[in-house]
């Protein structure tokens, strides 16, 4: 049995809050649903991971099939994960001052993060440099001082750092959309803020990260869709009050603004400008010579001059 008005037998799991989707087959397991922690074997060893929603179709699996939950976790490890969860900042204090002691001015530890049962430990660091940085020492100082667990050191982008600390975001909201929903970065690229009409002074199109703000994608595919069926600017249209040039173009309304030769500006509406190019044509197909009108074989209403 799964999920209420669902017939889908995979779920999508998370290992860390906000953290990217998985997929994971759960055809066995009765009676899931979404916040459910489960035990599930991945690349990296066993992990517990939490139920987002049962998925329909996710696509291709990338081994030939998805892998099984195995079981739900018990009530043990829930406890087991709490406890290391709390040792996690711990953990991070004394990477950097770790770090700090090996001369690793270079770096910055973002992140301790534990496996459910302590077993291994993740330090996620951020680099200024585009030089590779050679992190064998740290992880051997580390691993004096948690024996038990194995130190992995994973590089992350200055997004996933800004996600990893929070705060406000430039835009003034008190916590920033990478912290509060999104679980994966989409690309970003200067012609979005163009499509959109956007400053693109760099304090208006940079988030805190230092990179272009993710909220630029969000609308970019309606602006996008919009000017399509829009002149472009310095186009010469046709409007309701005479021949005038496009100064500029409102997508999401449907709309231009125009100058007029003597420098008058007006809007107007999708429907009520024509292309000039376009008027044009049809104004000289008009006064095109017939060949069948001499001949009085055609229709084209036109009198016969003379």
């Amino acid at each position: 049995m799964h999920s209420p008005g669902t017939t889908s037998q995979l779920v999508a799991l998370r290992f860390q809050p906000l953290g990217k989707l998985y997929y994971f087959d759960a055809a066995h397991i009765e009676d899931l649903r979404p916040g459910d922690q489960v035990m599930v074997s991945t690349s990296r060893g066993r992990e517990m991971g939490e139920i987002v929603s049962f998925v329909a179709d996710p696509g291709s699996p990338p081994e030939g099939s998805w892998k099984p939950i195995e079981r739900r976790a018990s009530p043990q490890e829930h406890v087991l994960r709490r406890l290391w969860q709390r040792r996690e900042l711990e953990a991070m204090i004394e990477a950097r001052a770790q770090a700090a002691a090996l001369g690793l001015h270079n770096i910055k530890i973002a992140r301790a993060e534990f496996s459910y049962d302590g077993s291994r430990l993740v330090l996620l660091y951020s680099s200024e440099g585009d030089e590779k940085v050679e992190l064998k020492e740290l992880r051997r100082a580390m691993q004096r001082s948690y024996r038990k667990a194995q130190i992995e050191t994973r590089l992350v982008g200055p997004r996933d750092v800004a996600k990893i600390l929070g705060g406000m975001g430039a835009c003034g909201l008190e916590e920033r959309c990478c912290s509060r929903f999104l679980t994966e970065f989409s690309p970003i690229s200067i012609k979005m803020a163009k499509a959109q009409g956007i400053s693109l002074n760099p304090q208006e199109i940079t988030g805190m990260c230092g990179r272009l703000r993710c909220c630029l994608v969000y609308e970019y595919e309606q602006y996008a869709e919009a000017r399509k069926h829009l002149p472009k600017r310095n186009k010469r249209v046709i409007t309701p009050m005479g021949e005038a040039k496009v100064h500029d173009v409102i997508p999401l309304k449907e709309a231009v603004i125009v100058v007029f030769d003597d420098g008058r500006r007006a809007e107007f509406l999708k429907h009520e400008i024509q292309p000039y190019e376009e008027f044009k044509a049809l104004e000289d197909k008009s006064k095109a010579p017939c060949d069948k009108h001499q001949n009085g074989g055609c229709d084209c209403g036109r009198a016969e001059a003379g």
